[in-house]
């Protein structure tokens, strides 16, 4: 398993839309391995492939709470088939967007269909935290990020903070 570069705002590839993937085979599942490996390192609960460059339809996710006890989703072309007409809120966050956080609304539960890691159709029923976090990984897969839920100038100020820092990494000091 590799970590990979997660990538940032405002790179661009983040608003592209994600394409379907048309078979699980090994390759799928190693790039997988790959993703599940580097949302650990980063650490999130959840990574598309979109996020490290791969126009996939393809998401990680682990919303468990105990380090020990990790229960990986492994979410392939996942669909919301169903979405609560109540809304929950909660604060998110993003890994291509670090150290920012906003409260999102949501849908307080969902039903997805989705191909799992050997390539099986499941369906499961969210709600709370797994709910949020199915969404705001979808929403990556369209290239939607949770600071498009903000006011213009919520997401402004955002986007320049996380714009500066990035010029601020960038910058060699010898």
């Amino acid at each position: 398993m590799n970590i990979r570069k997660i990538l940032i705002l405002p790179d661009p590839v983040l608003r592209k839309k994600s394409l379907p993937v048309k078979k699980v085979d090994k390759d799928i599942q190693n790039l997988m391995d790959d993703m599940l490996a580097t949302m650990y390192d980063a650490p999130g609960i959840g990574l598309a492939a979109i996020q490290i460059g791969i126009l996939k339809r393809i998401v990680v996710m682990d919303v468990s709470k105990e380090p020990e006890k990790k229960e990986p989703m492994y979410l392939i072309n996942p669909e919301i088939t169903w979405k609560s007409n109540v809304n929950a809120s909660y604060e998110e966050g993003c890994l291509s967007i670090p150290n920012q956080f906003a409260k999102i609304e949501r849908p307080d539960k969902c039903n997805i269909k989705y191909l799992d890691y050997y390539g099986k159709k499941r369906e499961i029923k969210a709600e709370g935290l797994l709910a949020t976090c199915i969404q705001h990984e979808i929403d990556h897969l369209n290239g939607i990020l949770f600071i498009d839920y903000l006011s213009k100038l919520k997401k402004d100020i955002i986007v320049k903070k996380i714009s500066k820092n990035k010029k601020e990494l960038e910058r060699i000091v010898v």
